[in-house]
C-alpha cells in the first residue's frame, strides 16, 4: 500500500481505534464480501461514513477499488457544475 496515503487527510479522519476495528472486520470476513473469491485485505463502508460493524465489510483490493471508483463517479455526476464567469461575446461579433 505504499503511497496510498500520500497527499490524503483520510487517515487523520478515521475514527479512534480504527486499526483494531479493521482487524476485527478482516477476521470476521476473511473472504471478499463482494466477489466471494479473493481474501479480504481492505475494509469497505457499506453505508458511507458509518463506522459500526454492521456497516463495514471485508473486501479484496480489486473489488474495493472498483466499488469506490463507481461511487466516486456517481458523486461527481451528481454535482451540478455552474459557470463561474458570465459568457463572453464571440470576438468576431464585437463592435
Amino acid at each position: 500500500m505504499s503511497g496510498g496515503w500520500q497527499g490524503s487527510d483520510r487517515k487523520r479522519r478515521l475514527p479512534p481505534g480504527w486499526d483494531r476495528l479493521r482487524r476485527k472486520i478482516l477476521v470476521r470476513d476473511p473472504t471478499c464480501q463482494i466477489c466471494g473469491i479473493n481474501p479480504s485485505t481492505q475494509v469497505d463502508h457499506i453505508k458511507p461514513k458509518a463506522d459500526d460493524h454492521s456497516h463495514l465489510q471485508g473486501v479484496c483490493y480489486p473489488c474495493h477499488k472498483s466499488k469506490s471508483s463507481s461511487e466516486g463517479g456517481k458523486a461527481a455526476a451528481a454535482v451540478k457544475v455552474t459557470r463561474m464567469r458570465p459568457p463572453e461575446q464571440h470576438p468576431g461579433l464585437k463592435d
